[in-house]
């Protein structure tokens, strides 16, 4: 059974996954070096769980700062909670393995803690991340995911993981996920703020033991897709009157929130000193009326919808999408 606190989830198979990591997202769009620099001073600071995924593009940069602060005496591989991510252009079953090998390279590790299926929906296979025909559509194709998840088992079972689960899934994918699988997920990663509680899928989970990762945590306010009439999450006045009464940041009462729901998070930063404000959020805490008033900031508003895939059977968005036109 999954147990949490603060500081640590026990997952549903006994693994123990640090509750704060650092998110690898957009990272790769800065000078080589930059995201090897950002984890090494995350590893500095305390950071324990890495959130990586193939399709960052700077799993070997991760990598290389994991094998650095190893050989310094840092840290030991044991230490240190890494997931990555199996992209939609290797979900077909014949391709799974070759995923996670290739990701194990880019690491430079022998195995990964968590691996995870980005998202349910297949991509033509080859080096393009969004493979698209000549006249520019997604080339999607219709492989199972449950087909999918059955290798990764076997991935389990060779030692190559320790634990599997999925991302942006929602309940009746999860739902046929555990209904055929022989190893239970162990977690599901998603976007969780303020502004996007996910609450009745978050329940799903942990009321199947399934632990749950929140990504975007802060609303990604510098996205360049956001409109101009989509609030920026850490200027919300709820979160400015908390952070006052607590002499913290807007972001550090963000991710003690998520924590307090009993959800790991993985805010994402190359800057040192929001990586080392990102992780003092041990030293406080929220009353039960501060978590009820941000609760109930909550829009709905789903930053990451991958919509590029909205044509796909498996898209997990769809009645989202359909409720917005």
């Amino acid at each position: 059974m999954t147990s949490v606190d603060l500081q640590c989830i026990t997952l549903s198979n006994g693994y123990k996954m640090p509750s704060l990591g650092l998110g690898t997202w957009t990272m790769w769009k800065g000078e080589e070096g930059h995201v090897q620099k950002a984890v090494e001073t995350a590893i500095d600071v305390g950071y324990r769980h890495l959130d990586c995924a193939y399709c960052y593009q700077n799993e070997n940069e991760v990598g290389a700062a994991i094998a650095t602060k190893i050989k310094d005496g840092t840290v030991k591989r044991q230490d240190i909670f890494v997931t990555t991510k199996l992209w939609c252009t290797f979900l077909a079953a014949k391709n799974v393995k070759n995923g996670l090998q290739t990701s194990l390279q880019n690491l430079g590790l022998e195995y990964v803690d968590l691996y995870l299926i980005h998202w349910p929906m297949s991509y033509q296979a080859g080096s393009e991340l969004f493979p698209k025909s000549e006249e520019g559509e997604l080339l999607l194709t219709n492989d199972s995911f449950i087909d999918s998840w059955r290798v990764m088992e076997e991935c389990v079972d060779a030692g190559l993981v320790k634990s599997i689960g999925v991302s942006n899934f929602n309940v009746d994918q999860i739902k046929r996920v555990c209904d055929a699988c022989r190893i239970k997920p162990a977690s599901l990663q998603v976007e969780v703020n303020p502004l996007m509680t996910n609450k009745p899928l978050i329940d799903f989970c942990h009321s199947q033991n399934i632990a749950v990762t929140a990504y975007a945590p802060f609303g990604s306010p510098s996205r360049f897709w956001k409109k101009d009439d989509e609030p920026c999450l850490l200027e919300q006045q709820t979160l400015k009157a908390v952070a006052q009464n607590k002499k913290k940041s807007t972001a550090q009462v963000v991710l003690r929130y998520l924590l307090q729901r009993k959800l790991a998070v993985v805010p994402k930063s190359t800057t040192p000193t929001r990586i080392q404000e990102n992780f003092q959020v041990f030293d406080f805490a929220l009353s039960p009326d501060e978590m009820e008033s941000i609760d109930k900031m909550n829009i709905n508003l789903r930053v990451y919808k991958e919509d590029v895939a909205c044509d796909h059977p498996e898209y997990p968005f769809k009645d989202e999408l359909q409720q917005s036109q």
